[in-house]
């Protein structure tokens, strides 16, 4: 299906790499859900400056009955189903080396708030869009990861694990949604220079990375989203349970 004729759905989406997915797809025609939880200004000003092909819906990525309930309200609004779903929210979390909990301190709870943020959410979505999925025989899921996973150069426990945890989770979905028309695959960027989530991170964190990384930059959110864009595409459409690495070349897997 080509990107004009796809609604897409951005969780998390009226800030940092949220907000950059939601103009890609706006770029290529696509119409556009954009989630929010508490940012509803900043969601609200994406829709003003991309008009008729964008619609803000809050919804809570963990509430079930919320994320039915927002699947519903984009449908009537577009006069047709959500056929993309990009599950990009991150729940609670900071980019902040210096407060991080360590092994000694990091609590049970703090890895579930994460795992619930990555693998509840993108459950409820999965769910809440299958069925017009598999009526027309057609979907995209693309999960947000992250390089820390294979390389923790900073021992972000509960949100690394949460990722790792996201990648099997989209695989598993890879192997079972194919045969509906519906593939599922991961992009995942490295530290993003800025978005709210890394503000916290230090000039010096951001120049080691620069400084190791073979195009010798800091990846920016718009690049992570073109690669988005890319497994939507009509290009990607033989691609399912792969996790693409844009991180300019600092992780090579």
């Amino acid at each position: 299906m080509e990107l004009k004729n796809q609604v897409v759905l951005v969780t998390g989406g009226s800030r940092g790499l949220g907000s950059e997915t939601v103009k890609a797809f706006a770029r290529e025609g696509a119409k556009v859900v954009i989630n929010y939880f508490n940012s509803e200004e900043r969601a609200q000003d994406l829709q003003n400056q991309i008009g008729d092909h964008a619609i803000a819906l809050r919804a809570d990525i963990r509430d079930e009955n919320e994320i039915q309930s927002m699947f519903h309200q984009a449908k009537e609004h577009f006069g047709k189903p959500i056929t993309t779903v990009v599950n990009n929210a991150l729940v609670n979390f900071r980019f902040d080396p210096v407060t991080k909990k360590d092994a000694s301190s990091i609590s049970w709870q703090d890895f579930q708030g994460q795992l619930e943020s990555a693998i509840k959410g993108a459950l409820y979505t999965v769910q809440a869009g299958l069925p017009d999925m598999k009526e027309i025989g057609y979907g995209r899921i693309i999960n947000i990861g992250t390089n820390l996973f294979q390389n923790p150069v900073v021992a972000y426990h509960d949100y690394t694990t949460s990722k790792a945890a996201l990648l099997g989770f989209t695989r598993n979905m890879a192997n079972e949604l194919g045969q509906y028309g519906v593939t599922v695959n991961m992009v995942s960027g490295g530290l993003l220079k800025m978005t709210d989530a890394s503000a916290a991170t230090s000039a010096e964190v951001f120049g080691m990375i620069e400084s190791s990384t073979p195009l010798r930059k800091v990846t920016d959110p718009a690049e992570v989203a073109d690669a988005i864009v890319f497994f939507a595409s009509p290009w990607a459409r033989a691609v399912t349970g792969q996790n693409l690495v844009v991180d300019g070349g600092l992780v090579m897997d």
